[in-house]
């Protein structure tokens, strides 16, 4: 049986190491929207370009702040570390690297194949 086969769980010390490192990340990307709203809002005569790259970056910085965040709750449910599309655990490893990752290797790389 290989490690994709079996469904290990993280340790409770790899589980707080991601915790830690989502909430660091949701408070600077939470710290970062705040900057880019109040640039928004400002306005400061920006033209064009400037105002369309601060929009963008605001919905980057949104869309990245769900992903922590639904990260976290499968982390407080049990569901993360296991591949949202074959059920296998994703290594330690992965997560470490790519903590908001939902997928195991093999089936990231068959969504990239796409």
């Amino acid at each position: 049986m290989t490690q994709h086969d079996e469904h290990v769980r993280l340790s409770e010390i790899q589980t707080q190491t991601i915790t830690e490192n989502l909430r660091s990340q949701l408070m600077w990307r939470s710290s970062r929207l705040d900057e880019l709203r109040a640039l928004v809002e400002g306005g400061d005569g920006a033209d064009d370009g400037s105002k369309q790259s601060v929009l963008a970056d605001l919905a980057a910085t949104e869309r990245a702040i769900g992903e922590i965040r639904d990260s976290l709750e499968r982390l407080a449910d049990g569901s993360y570390g296991s591949c949202v599309d074959c059920g296998t655990a994703v290594p330690f490893e992965r997560l470490k690297i790519r903590p908001l990752t939902r997928h195991c290797v093999p089936c990231r790389q068959r969504h990239e194949a796409r």
